[in-house]
């Protein structure tokens, strides 16, 4: 995101902002996920997903036994998708969390019911999918935020400024009110772990979120070991 919490220029269109880097980051987390949950309209506006291309990621993936992509999870009420999107393509899983499409969830693997945030997780997790990644848009960043579903926070800061209404969170975001920071250390929601300057001016904030750092489990991306 930019230094003003934009993802994307005032004119819209794909959140593209990050270098080699951000794009390194991301690929660390991709390899710790089982699977990784896009909004539909993400989706259609970038056509595709990101795969993890570094050969040392691809390797730790390999030797653990486990696919070389994560699981990619798209949220979509309609189920209705271009037919012509890069996509279609991708050499991974497909899943789709949603309505299906009325001729079926045509191009996906696997459909799963659309249900309650805590309700369609629990299922993600009971097929094999418990390490998710939310890859966005800021729609479902949003829904996830508020139920307090996300445990963790891996923010990429841009050496730009954009303006404009596209914050990697919804204006209208409904959050519970923090206590003042005044109160202590402790009184922080989100207790940073690491800020990891990526070169070009670019820096990887990771948070975690203080009532899941009581409880141990591995991490993504160098967190992890």
């Amino acid at each position: 995101m930019s230094l003003d919490g934009r993802l994307a220029p005032p004119r819209g269109g794909p959140a593209q902002l990050g270098g080699a880097g951000d794009r390194r980051a991301l690929e660390e987390a991709l390899a710790w996920a089982d699977g990784c949950l896009i909004g539909a309209e993400t989706l259609r506006l970038h056509g595709s997903t990101c795969l993890i291309r570094e050969g040392d990621l691809l390797e730790k993936r390999q030797q653990a036994g486990r696919a070389p992509q994560p699981v990619a999870v798209v949220v979509s009420r309609s189920g209705r998708f271009p037919s012509t999107l890069p996509f279609w393509s991708q050499p991974l899983q497909r899943w789709l969390l949603g309505a299906p499409p009325a001729q079926g969830a045509a191009g996906f693997h696997r459909h799963l019911p659309l249900a309650p945030w805590p309700d369609a997780l629990a299922h993600l997790a009971a097929h094999g999918l418990e390490r998710m990644v939310l890859l966005g848009g800021a729609a479902l960043a949003r829904s996830l935020l508020e139920l307090g579903l996300v445990d963790e926070l891996q923010l990429t800061v841009c050496p730009l400024l954009l303006g404009g209404e596209h914050l990697w969170l919804p204006a209208a975001t409904q959050l519970q009110d923090p206590p003042p920071l005044a109160a202590g250390p402790g009184a922080a929601p989100w207790q940073l772990q690491t800020c990891r300057p990526l070169g070009g001016g670019e820096c990887l904030l990771h948070y975690v979120r203080a009532a899941a750092a009581a409880t141990p489990r591995p991490l993504p991306g160098p967190a992890a070991g």
